[in-house]
């Protein structure tokens, strides 16, 4: 199939689709007068690609999951180097997430010290599961409150990178 044709039953564009051939996730045989020529597969590559894309993982992150897609496998995740980018990629959630709860409780502690009796609403109340108000300045919580309320959330993945 020629470029545009691919483009439109994944819906991506065409400059992305030549991106991905520059970066060797997607390959093109030439016709005769210079067309890209796609097979079938690609629809699964790129389809592959946008889905990890839009999941928040890099390019890069997605190139394990098309290598196993193109080594036969029904799905990307099916070999042990996809496997390993999802749990390096959720550590790295992790640890996003325990740096916005600490920056979270640290901006709840300044409210609370700029306006002693005001308490946050039950929307915006969600470092406190027993949904009290606000601690006065000088309780204390912080940090350890942070790694509760994350493990609550979301349980610890390790980072099992080989590289320091």
């Amino acid at each position: 199939m020629r470029i545009g044709e691919l483009a439109e039953r994944t819906g991506v564009s065409t400059r992305s689709l030549r991106y991905y051939e520059q970066q060797g996730m997607i390959t093109a045989r030439r016709t005769a007068n210079g067309y890209r020529d796609y097979d079938e597969s690609a629809v699964r590559l790129v389809t592959e690609i946008r889905e990890l894309l839009a999941a928040g993982f890099g390019l890069e992150d997605a190139r394990p999951f098309v290598e196993c897609l193109r080594a036969g496998h029904a799905a990307g995740d099916a070999c042990p180097e996809s496997v390993a980018v999802y749990r390096r990629r959720l550590a790295e959630i992790d640890a996003e997430l325990r740096a916005l709860i600490t920056r979270r409780a640290a901006v709840a502690d300044q409210l609370a010290r700029a306006c002693p009796g005001c308490a946050l609403s039950r929307e915006a109340h969600h470092d406190h599961t027993d949904h009290r108000k606000l601690r006065r300045a000088g309780a204390s919580g912080g940090q350890a409150g942070a790694r509760r309320v994350l493990g609550r959330l979301v349980p610890a993945v390790p980072d099992d990178r080989t590289d320091p």
